[in-house]
């Protein structure tokens, strides 16, 4: 029996999946990271970190010996490093930002949402009160009764 060859390659048959070079990732867990950085760079945590190493980097590249000082006066590489967090830093700080409009907008819309069906059980139970009310308008009082009754008494009583 002759054995069938398949080309693989011909448009009939879908491709199998192939690893890519392109990353993949989860964009909640970027943002999750990333909503913590930008919390993280809010924190006086962070201004302290910081500024104990922008000091010891100009002290020590101030008054260290000369052969083990790596970025002399204009501290250009210092720079170099602060230009590239700030360049990293805000856009994680505008997507945790963005992050929290978003979720404010899916607050506001479900406040909104229990806003009108309070609003809506508010306006039921004013017209069952309402008809209560008309209701126990209509029905005979305790003293009417008596005084009802009284009357039809008494007229019993003439009439014996």
């Amino acid at each position: 029996m002759a054995k069938i060859r398949v080309n693989k390659n011909s448009l009939e048959y879908p491709r199998e999946a192939r690893r890519t070079l392109k990353p993949s990732y989860d964009p909640e867990t970027f943002g999750r990271w990333s909503e913590k950085f930008a919390r993280f760079l809010g924190t006086a945590r962070f201004l302290v970190f910081m500024t104990t190493f922008v000091l010891f980097w100009v002290i020590w590249n101030s008054l260290a010996p000369e052969d083990l000082k790596f970025d002399h006066y204009p501290f250009i590489f210092l720079t170099l490093l602060l230009s590239l967090q700030a360049s990293y830093a805000a856009p994680l700080i505008l997507l945790a930002q963005n992050r929290q409009a978003d979720r404010d907008r899916i607050q506001g819309n479900e406040d909104r949402e229990r806003d009108e069906r309070n609003m809506a059980d508010t306006e039921y139970l004013t017209r069952e009160l309402a008809s209560l009310r008309t209701a126990l308008s209509e029905v005979t009082t305790r003293d009417y009764l008596h005084t009802q009754l009284t009357d039809a008494i008494e007229e019993i009583v003439k009439k014996l």
